[in-house]
């Protein structure tokens, strides 16, 4: 049987930028090894495999890989598949539902002249504050010092909206590029609360990196070790609703640009907002645009 795929970069408007995603679109049929098997044979941080929807009031079940494992909820996933499909629709729907693991997400379709220029997902759980970090934990994980994490805002907490996080500020721009993910580090403090990633971020942004308001990277493990994300739209919509959490501001709506990737040539953009009402919050999103890079089709050994 002959699977059709589209890879996309997503939270980029230009091609060799943001996060590369493969999206299989036939995968009626595919066990979960196989599925992992083909995710780790793309090696993208990411690729997603779409099924029938087991409501047919949704739109699509949709699974999530690692090269190493399965992923209950991930950001760019759903923000790049979502673009995928209303690509191929004929007449695009304003909204897709997808089923996943961690729970039902809506991704919203933003068309402008006829064409679609991004997605937005809300996230699936309300926000998970769980265990806190020692600084200098944080700060060995990814070769810094205590002295380089910020904590008068908030402690390095683990924190999810479907999957979860190690979130750190750092104290400056300097100390976010300086960062390299230590693996001995890695091995002693993650996981925690099921975290196995160190997303951190700065507030000190350059003009030169407009239109961002907070820098950030993510440091994980992969199917060859350690490595870097481009683009962790998950991380992001949670720290988004951590900082709308911590915000004293009862009703209204935090939007906030954050950037990453760019400190490893992969210049990525992702726009997120928290509603709150009542002085809690309500939904949390994240989203931005992608970009076509290729298609084709495969079959595997043994298939018809």
């Amino acid at each position: 049987m002959q699977r059709r795929y589209i890879t996309v970069d997503v939270f980029t408007d230009r091609a060799f930028g943001g996060n590369q995603l493969a999206v299989v679109l036939d995968a009626a049929g595919l066990s979960t090894q196989q599925m992992q098997a083909i995710a780790t044979e793309f090696n993208y941080s990411e690729t997603t495999f779409v099924l029938p929807p087991r409501d047919k009031a949704n739109d699509a079940e949709v699974r999530i890989f690692t090269p190493v494992r399965e992923m209950p909820f991930a950001g760019h996933p759903n923000v790049g598949t979502s673009f995928v499909l209303a690509s191929l629709a004929k007449e695009p729907k304003p909204r897709l539902l997808f089923e996943e693991m961690a729970g039902l997400v809506p991704v919203d379709i933003v068309h402008e002249q006829g064409r679609i220029v991004s997605t937005e997902l809300t996230a699936p759980q309300p926000l998970s504050r769980l265990a806190e970090v020692p600084a200098a934990d944080v700060a060995a994980c990814i070769s810094l010092t205590a002295d380089d994490i910020r904590t008068d805002h908030h402690a390095p907490q683990v924190v999810g909206v479907g999957t979860p996080f190690l979130v750190a500020e750092v104290h400056s721009r300097d100390a976010l590029k300086r960062a390299r993910p230590d693996a001995a580090a890695f091995g002693r403090v993650l996981p925690r609360d099921d975290a196995r990633s160190v997303w951190f971020y700065t507030r000190e942004v350059p003009a030169s990196e407009a239109p961002s308001e907070r820098q950030a990277r993510m440091f994980m493990r992969g199917a060859g070790g350690l490595a870097e994300d481009p683009a962790t739209g998950s991380a992001t919509v949670a720290a988004a609703a951590l900082f709308a959490g911590l915000d004293p501001v009862g009703d209204g709506e935090l939007k906030l640009t954050v950037g990453q990737g760019f400190d490893m040539g992969r210049p990525s953009i992702l726009q997120t907002r928290v509603v709150k009402r009542d002085g809690k919050i309500v939904s949390a999103h994240v989203g931005g645009a992608c970009v076509k890079m290729m298609e084709g089709t495969f079959r595997l050994a043994g298939e018809g």
